[in-house]
């Protein structure tokens, strides 16, 4: 197959030379307001206290938000979170093409992290079933956390889980089960379980984990947002917040200082129309020598449209010794200088702040320096006002500059903030990913989407496997094409004096079809222009998902998802550099899909017409030392019907829980009755 790695700079040298300087769209001028942080709390990776799930259950409900009164699983309500205005695609440009690479040399080992089963029967079983993952990695002293919706587990280098074996414990539907010893949010966090299947009490909903490691400090840092709801209904309360855990050694499975803020009204009121309260959405973290920086998109609750992403800019010193007494607030509303439907201004979106590799990256100039990045084809840009139809194409790209942040360590912080936009190649928000038959019937190997359409086989609830799933026939369903994602920037990195970061674009590569790619940009942030950007795609294939991760020395891995006509969704990486760019890819060894994404988004009988089919939102990266490791979301396990139906058909054999494809009742499942999506974590030495 033929891939393409469009690199720009020193070979396209007439596109590089439009990348000039731009004006500043602001000085560096005061910023934020300070605020009281709470004081704080304590959490550790260990499961809390739940009574064990099975025949017994009050409530059967699979989707947060869904009520025991359904007839079947209700529609599922992801759109709450992690939202996105930008539902079509946008132009796609014409790449050349190179060959896909022959081998993976800096590959050194990988292994398959958390997945679907693990997330759903965690605190026996008192989980609901989500998607998409939305990866979390950090890594340091010799310890790999990863976290998703909603669930965690802390391994060695080789792969083993470290946290306390609680499978013995870990009931459901009267039988142990191996979940690794994973350990839910709700627990880390110390609140009640997501659900309470014996009475059907609910816990707050917690989303978006990511984290960093601080190799200054030597800390873990551990952010998710949390959605208050009413313990009896379930009912979202809008109330919301970021919750910031901070380890108390360089051990991660120790104990964790707990810090949270109330994001519920946090947003720019546009005339009324975009009225909060407000949901604090997509939050991630980055650092310099001095601060911790938190961001979000805001969303009003209960109105169309976007109030602007908000920055969040707290002392790692007080973090640390447990004594910090206030954080910083920045509304980014009307700070990028690019014309919107609101006038001649944007609102910052998704700005993701960065992370660098070693303390002896960071930016030390004007008072110590902290860097973020952001895109502006999305129509949370473009239309932030009625959350309408923008072009979805841009230029463009902000680069966001904090200085004095040495000043957070003082009583009163005085930090400046400044905005550029730099101009770069297009991008545009893509399509939706291919996988092998998508848009056609299922067959037996895609086993809950054959189901649902499934009207003859004899199952313990009557004829017609869709009785075990719904409460009612007669749906058309076919392979699903999973999200592309829209146009918001992906992690950021700081590393030898540039910013590294990409995002997902529509690509045309070899002048073909339309697909789904990525566009990165290494920028060098003090001169507001571009060092290097280009294009990686590849005719007949969608890479989505992009997370770059670069070394003191300046190279680096970007990892992705990768799927195609007739490439199951897979863990995709390509070497990246300040010299050559993005070259040649590949699958991860070990990473290779083995079957199509089956999970209950794709699907109009659970989350009605038409389905969003929810993938990503994000994977990441992260470097220590001289090593890179790098976590994507993929399909690990192939399951057959007759494994996933097992007893539940008659004359089958398995487990007594449906879907696992477990083999006997209480084995280790590969997956459950709704979702089969899992994550891969890998290292490399670039």
């Amino acid at each position: 197959m033929r891939a393409l790695a469009h690199s720009l700079g020193a070979v396209c040298a007439a596109l590089c030379a439009a990348a000039l300087l731009l004006p500043l769209n602001s000085p560096a001028a005061p910023a934020g307001t300070t605020i009281q942080l709470p004081r704080p709390g304590s959490g550790t990776p260990q499961t809390g206290a739940y009574s064990p799930s099975g025949e017994g259950d009050v409530t059967r409900v699979e989707f947060d938000g869904q009520s025991d009164d359904d007839g079947g699983p209700g529609a599922y309500q992801g759109s709450i979170v992690n939202r996105s205005y930008s539902h079509g695609s946008g132009h796609g440009v014409s790449v050349q093409s190179v060959r896909k690479a022959k081998s993976n040399p800096a590959f050194v080992t990988g292994f398959e992290g958390v997945n679907h089963y693990q997330q759903r029967y965690a605190r026996g079983g008192n989980q609901f079933s989500l998607e998409p993952p939305d990866q979390a990695l950090c890594v340091g002293n010799g310890y790999v956390v990863e976290a998703t919706n909603d669930v965690m587990n802390v391994f060695n280098t080789s792969g083993q889980s470290v946290l306390p074996d609680n499978t013995a414990t870990n009931i459901v539907s009267r039988l142990p089960r191996n979940v690794n010893h994973a350990v839910d949010l709700n627990s880390f966090y110390g609140y009640p379980a997501a659900v309470n299947r014996a009475t059907g009490a609910r816990g707050p909903s917690i989303t978006d984990p990511s984290c960093i490691y601080d190799a200054q400090t030597k800390r873990f840092f551990f952010l998710v947002l949390t959605l208050d709801v009413n313990p009896v209904t379930g009912a979202r309360t809008l109330r919301n917040h970021l919750d910031l855990a901070v380890s108390a050694t360089s051990d991660p499975t120790g104990s964790w200082t707990i810090y949270s803020i109330d994001v519920t009204n946090d947003g720019t009121n546009a005339g009324g129309v975009n009225a909060g309260p407000y949901l604090g959405d997509y939050p991630h973290i980055g650092a310099d020598a001095n601060g911790i920086y938190l961001t979000t998109n805001s969303y009003p609750w209960l109105y169309n449209g976007f109030a602007g992403a908000q920055i969040y800019a707290m002392s790692k010193a007080k973090l640390v010794a447990g004594t910090a007494a206030t954080y910083v607030h920045i509304d980014t509303s009307g700070l990028v200088n690019a014309p919107s439907e609101s006038g001649s201004t944007q609102p910052g979106f998704t700005v993701w702040p960065a992370t660098s590799p070693d303390p002896s990256q960071f930016d030390a100039s004007n008072g110590g320096t902290a860097y973020f990045m952001s895109s502006n084809a999305a129509d949370e840009a473009q239309m932030p006002v009625t959350g309408g139809a923008g072009t979805r194409m841009s230029q463009q790209v902000v680069v966001w500059t904090l200085s004095n942040t040495s000043s957070l360590n003082s009583a009163t912080p005085a930090l400046n903030l400044s905005t550029r936009l730099v101009a770069v190649t297009q991008y545009a928000v893509p399509p939706k990913q291919t996988q092998p038959g998508s848009g056609s019937a299922p067959g037996t190997d895609v086993p809950q989407g054959y189901c649902l359409n499934d009207q003859t086989t004899v199952t313990i609830a009557g004829a017609g496997c869709w009785n075990l799933l719904v409460g009612a026939s007669g749906f058309d369903e076919v392979v699903s094409q999973p999200d592309g994602n829209d146009t918001r920037m992906q992690q950021v990195t700081y590393a030898n004096g540039k910013l590294w970061g990409a995002l997902d674009t529509a690509l045309n590569p070899d002048g073909g079809a339309q697909r789904a790619g990525i566009a990165w940009f290494i920028l060098n942030p003090s001169a507001g222009k571009v060092a290097l950007q280009g294009y990686l795609g590849a005719a007949g294939y969608d890479f989505t998902y992009p997370a770059i991760g670069v070394t003191s020395s300046g190279r680096g891995v970007m990892a992705f998802t990768l799927s195609g006509d007739a490439t199951n969704p897979s863990a995709g990486y390509a070497a990246i550099d300040a010299i050559a760019g993005a070259s040649s890819w590949n699958v991860i060894p070990g990473g290779d899909g083995l079957a199509v994404d089956d999970g209950f988004t794709s699907y109009k009988a659970l989350v009605g017409s038409p389905p969003r089919t929810r993938w990503g939102d994000y994977g990441y990266t992260a470097v220590d030392g001289n090593s890179i490791w790098v976590a994507s979301e993929f399909i690990a396990h192939a399951c057959s019907y007759n494994d996933w139906g097992g007893p539940f058909f008659a004359g089958g054999h398995g487990d007594n829980l449906l879907g696992t494809c477990a083999g006997t009742p209480g084995g280790v499942g590969v997956r459950t009755a709704l979702a089969n999506w899992s994550t891969h974590i890998s290292k490399f030495i670039p």
